[in-house]
């Protein structure tokens, strides 16, 4: 691998490790710079365009801006970079496992031009310049990972709410089969939190829709624990306090031999045997 030699000019600060001359090294041994990179990291090199084709991340080019951002000591920059990578690997769930590779490999890779830098420069160093310099480098490296990694988990914990919120309002759909009247069919289990929502739900929409009539269709719920039948009856009681007309269609054995046992009812609300019956009887046009 040939390197080409720091420029020396009146313009540039002679020290031990000039940012000038540092950031003019790297760019024209750019292409010295990618080979090496992609030599250290082994398993990234053959994934750099499906992950271009995925997130439009252009992961060479990244790297080149990475290290000049180190170079020049450029912390907010490198900051605000971490952050933006961090979203987009979240936003196409990129392998994180590459992502740790290739940092790992641009570390290696600029301690290996820094050292071809020295040798080039002939120039002896202190044990004092050494050390503030691995100190710098390593240390804004370390940065990056770490805002990388919080802002990969802040993004990734926010769609997982939002996706969340979505199930959690199919899993509650509130039916219009008249003007006033809708129909609230529960499939599947209901546990403590999915009848919170579901209070949540049903409030809101009374209010919003202006429902009188809501029949509530159980013949999709297998079996309810003591809590959720206490709270399932909550939601019940919220619904007349709002003014609307509550009926309860399709309640299995199971559930209502809890009911039973726990001696519970559902004083507020109209019970019917099914849907069908609910329809029928209490939707007039």
């Amino acid at each position: 691998m040939r390197f080409n030699s720091p420029k020396k000019g009146k313009d540039i600060v002679e020290s031990a490790y000039d940012e000038m001359a540092l950031k003019e090294f790297f760019i024209e041994n750019r292409q010295e710079f990618e080979e090496k990179l992609l030599a250290e990291a082994v398993n990234v090199r053959d994934k750099i365009d499906i992950i271009h084709s995925i997130g439009n991340i252009n992961l060479l080019e990244n790297a080149h801006l990475l290290t000049l951002y180190v170079i020049e000591e450029r912390e907010s920059e490198v900051i605000e970079f971490a952050n933006q990578e961090g979203k987009i690997w979240a936003k196409f769930s990129l392998t994180l496992a590459f992502k740790l590779e290739w940092l790992h490999a641009i570390r290696r890779t600029i301690w290996t031009f820094l050292h071809r830098f020295d040798s080039i420069k002939d120039n002896a160093i202190s044990k004092e310049e050494f050390y503030s310099l691995e100190n710098k480098i390593n240390n804004q490296i370390d940065q990056f990972l770490n805002c990388f990694f919080m802002s990969y988990s802040e993004y990734k914990d926010t769609l997982i709410e939002k996706q969340n919120r979505i199930v959690e309002h199919l899993s509650v759909p509130i039916i219009p089969v008249t003007a006033k009247t809708c129909v609230l069919p529960l499939i599947g289990p209901i546990d403590s939190k999915r009848a919170n929502f579901i209070l949540e739900k049903v409030l809101t929409e009374i209010s919003v829709l202006k429902i009188q009539t809501l029949i509530f269709d159980l013949s999709g719920v297998a079996e309810m624990e003591p809590d959720v039948i206490d709270q399932l009856k909550r939601v019940i009681d919220g619904t007349v306090i709002m003014g609307c007309k509550a009926i309860i269609s399709g309640l299995r054995p199971e559930v209502v031999k809890n009911m039973v046992l726990l001696g519970i009812t559902f004083e507020e609300a109209s019970i019917v045997a099914s849907l069908e019956q609910a329809l029928k009887s209490y939707i007039s046009g």
